[in-house]
């Protein structure tokens, strides 16, 4: 059975295992061990330490093993597309059994071998183990002065110390110390030795894990006072906006109530304050590209829900624990909330009389998926020419478009009709007139253009700490574990990006432009952008990743994350900026 299909199959007995026959599992599954049981020792990935994701199998290294036919573990889906590949050391370990210095291989150094130790110690390659799913870290060597010249000397760690800490059946935590580098020499033969030390601990199985989670750093100070500040430009925010908005709306619908006011008076009044009550007869017109508006919105609706979700799962599940459980989770629930897009785009599209349904139905089916497709490719395409890890194999690429068109497309299909024939009938307070109103000039500062520019600017102040964190997580090898913090900030981000969005799109009307539903999407939307202009200051600044792999990748999956942040804060704005401009419209006298 060639590799893609065994991915496809392993994959498929991975996902049935792990949500129907997950107690009948045992031994390393379910983390209890007896005296002297074998224990597997499993060797991953290596590569380039600044360079998170360019990585490659354990063994593209000239490394020796005991055996030509080392088993694979075939991991879930999350694992396969993080870039796991695990295999089987081979090396003797039992149970509570030490292992003192003991030679598994012999190392035969030939030019072609040297060279390639030399490359990957000159950009201090770093390996990962996994013992009983907790990982072990090492670098493949290092460079000593050379004494007798200014140039350094490359030498590689052939001893290997696996110090493994437990607590009677079950394994706590697993480290690895290295020692007995040896200089690169053509014609040279290395013993590579290995040894086991089990040391007893009082730890508990449920804190094994938190050895690698940095508290100190995620807990810091200014995490909290991040929070804090972002919680009172909210409470300041949402503060200003009611206090303006209902005083200027107050005034406004007192005005348009006088009836035995001079009109000549009104007139003046309305034109010099209140502009947006002139608009009435065109503010509920279909926008332009209505197919397109209503599936960003509707899928910027799933993924609000969707991030909700996984922030809640991640919280209550810890989901940082398992290798790829983030992405496995992220994947599936996008899957079974694709009816949210569906529905809220159905009904969209219906209330705003349009007519291709089909166009409208696929269009929000498959906009955000064929959009990190596309990403994908071209990101796979790279990582298949480097030979790296990253590469997702055809048959785990198979298995998400499974996932996708046997789920996720028929859901959103379901939740079109559904919105179409629920929430689709056309319910606006004023009647939209026949020949569309003339847009009269306005400032600069008035324009769509600039309202969508400066809309994202508060959204984006108040998850810029947060965003450093997130970045340092995903590339800086550290374990993001405060869910807590994410589900606060995400809260606050979508109540400001509402706050903010209503104030432009207020603003906008009293200029008597009514094409308001664009603006919204864009005003909330350029959160995003200013996401992305930071990614490209953290790549320069704080990270030291170099090559064009890396940099391909970097970009690649911040734009992929930054057009789903644009486009979920999108659809929270236009949402929020929707009610509101039904609410206002629904209290005045509508000719």
């Amino acid at each position: 059975m060639d590799p893609s299909a065994r991915s496809v199959v392993s994959l498929l007995v991975g996902v049935f295992i792990v949500f129907i026959a997950r107690p009948s599992l045992a031994s390393e599954s379910d983390h209890k061990y007896k005296q002297d049981d074998q224990v597997i020792l499993w060797v991953n990935k290596v590569g380039p330490y600044n360079n998170p994701q360019e990585t490659y199998n354990y063994y593209s290294l000239p490394f020796c093993h005991a055996s030509e036919t080392p088993a694979h573990k075939w991991g879930g889906l999350g694992e396969v597309l993080g870039g796991n590949e695990l295999i089987d050391s081979q090396l003797e370990i039992k149970y509570q059994r030490n292992v003192e210095k003991t030679t598994y291989c012999q190392l035969k150094l030939d030019e072609g071998k040297v060279k390639h130790f030399k490359e990957a110690i000159e950009n201090n390659y770093w390996f990962e183990f996994f013992m009983d799913d907790l990982p072990l870290w090492g670098f493949v060597g290092e460079q000593h002065p050379d004494k007798n010249s200014d140039s350094s000397k490359d030498v590689l760690y052939t001893h290997k110390t696996i110090h493994v800490r437990y607590n009677k059946n079950q394994i706590i935590h697993v480290n690895l110390s290295q020692d007995n580098p040896k200089p690169l020499e053509v014609g040279k033969t290395l013993d590579m030795t290995y040894a086991v030390k089990w040391h007893p601990t009082n730890v508990s199985f449920a804190r094994r894990f938190d050895v690698y989670l940095d508290y100190p750093f995620f807990e810091h100070q200014i995490h909290w006072f991040s929070i804090f500040n972002s919680f009172m430009m909210v409470i300041f925010l949402t503060g200003l906006v009611s206090m303006i908005l209902m005083r200027t709306l107050r005034n406004d619908y007192a005005k348009y109530a006088r009836e035995d006011d001079d009109l000549e008076t009104l007139e003046r009044d309305v034109s010099e304050e209140s502009g947006w009550k002139l608009v009435h007869g065109d503010v509920f017109r279909p926008p332009r590209y209505l197919v397109v508006l209503s599936a960003v919105v509707g899928t910027g609706a799933q993924l609000a829900l969707l991030i909700l979700l996984v922030i809640l799962l991640a919280i209550v599940g810890m989901l940082y624990v398992g290798r790829g459980a983030i992405v496995t989770t992220f994947i599936l629930c996008y899957a079974f909330t694709s009816f949210i897009s569906g529905y809220v785009s159905g009904g969209m599209y219906s209330r705003n009389g349009g007519k291709s349904w089909i166009k409208s139905m696929i269009l929000t089916a498959s906009l955000f998926p064929f959009m990190c497709f596309g990403i994908g490719f071209i990101l796979n395409t790279i990582a298949i020419f480097y030979g790296s890890l990253a590469a997702i194999p055809f048959g785990t690429i198979m298995v998400v478009f499974v996932i996708w068109a046997f789920i996720s497309f028929p859901l959103a299909l379901l939740g079109t009709v559904v919105g179409r024939n629920w929430s689709g009938a056309p319910n606006n307070p004023c009647r939209v007139k026949t020949i569309p109103r003339p847009i009269p000039e306005k400032k600069w500062y008035l324009t769509p253009s600039v309202v969508s520019i400066m809309g994202g600017l508060l959204p984006f102040g108040s998850i810029f700490i947060e965003m450093y964190f997130v970045f340092t997580s995903f590339w800086n090898y550290k374990v993001y574990y405060v869910y807590g913090f994410m589900l606060l900030v995400f809260i606050i981000l979508v109540i400001v990006t509402v706050c903010v969005t209503i104030v432009g799109t207020y603003f906008l009307l009293n200029a008597e432009n009514y094409h308001w539903q664009w603006t919204s999407f864009f005003s909330a939307a350029s959160t995003a952008v200013y996401v992305y202009i930071y990614s490209i200051y953290y790549y320069h600044v704080k990270t030291k990743m170099s090559g064009f792999f890396q940099t391909s990748f970097y970009f690649g999956y911040t734009l992929m994350f930054c057009l789903g942040l644009g486009i979920l804060c999108g659809a929270v704005g236009y949402l929020g900026s929707n009610l509101f401009v039904r609410r206002i419209y629904r209290n005045i006298k509508c000719d």
